[in-house]
């Protein structure tokens, strides 16, 4: 457990731009949250085993050239795959974020448990930014202690359908599913499911539960005034989930 507030690194590409509303939810949340372009890091300015959680943003990093995520993903481990490997290892909560998500997937971060998993183009076969809501899963993680509510953000994606090589591959590692705004499942129903991703997953943590990743954005749904239904559907603040990363750190 971090003593005061511990530091959370955003660490930002070329077409990041979720990372003022992610450094937002986090100081809400009780964090000190440090956005440093990854040239920075690359120059050593900071390093990720300097701070206490990892927040990997959404946006279109690279402009999505060569896969939504990849050569942010490309980045993380080539240039810091040791440093993330380590801070991993010391239990360090890692958080990816849509675009953020993708960059972990396609980096092998997660699921992390030997399987393959991809995040392809949405079965709409178009650009998907619409509000969901999110049921919380029973893992190990971290990120979900003692949350049972449905959550509800927004997408805004392109390729955020989940595959995975083998079913077996998300065994115990589902974070979040895509529900009805009224809870019920959402059974592979577009535009509850806005993605087809397999089973309804919205996100998934590694086997430590530790890193987590999903396609929606929580940190659009911080505070009150941000919800356009002021309450009137199914499915509450993401807060809690910051907060929960944070008393992780």
């Amino acid at each position: 457990m971090t003593l005061g507030r511990p530091s959370v690194l955003i660490p930002i590409a070329p077409g990041t731009n979720r990372n003022q509303e992610l450094a937002d939810a986090f100081e809400l949340a009780g964090a000190k949250p440090t956005q440093i372009p990854l040239s920075a890091l690359r120059e050593g300015e900071t390093k990720v085993v300097d701070h206490q959680i990892l927040a990997i943003p959404g946006g279109f990093s690279y402009g999505d050239a060569l896969g939504a995520g990849r050569l942010f993903g490309l980045d993380l481990m080539t240039w810091f795959g040791d440093q993330i490997r380590s801070a991993v290892d010391r239990q360090m909560p890692v958080i990816g974020i849509c675009n953020g998500f993708q960059a972990l997937v396609a980096a092998g971060i997660l699921p992390g448990n030997n399987g393959a998993a991809a995040l392809v183009g949405n079965d709409s076969h178009q650009f998907e930014c619409r509000w969901v809501s999110l049921k919380p899963q029973a893992t190990n993680s971290a990120w979900l202690d003692a949350m049972t509510a449905p959550l509800r953000c927004p997408v805004a994606h392109a390729e955020g359908k989940l595959v995975v090589d083998d079913q077996s591959t998300l065994d115990g590692q589902v974070a979040f599913n895509y529900v009805g705004h009224d809870g019920s499942s959402a059974d592979g129903v577009y535009p509850v499911n806005p993605n087809g991703s397999v089973d309804d997953v919205a996100g998934i943590v590694d086997p430590s539960g530790l890193v987590l990743g999903l396609m929606p954005h929580p940190e659009d749904h911080v505070m009150a005034r941000q919800d356009p239904l002021k309450g009137r559907r199914a499915g509450g603040s993401c807060l809690p989930l910051f907060s929960n990363g944070v008393a992780a750190a």
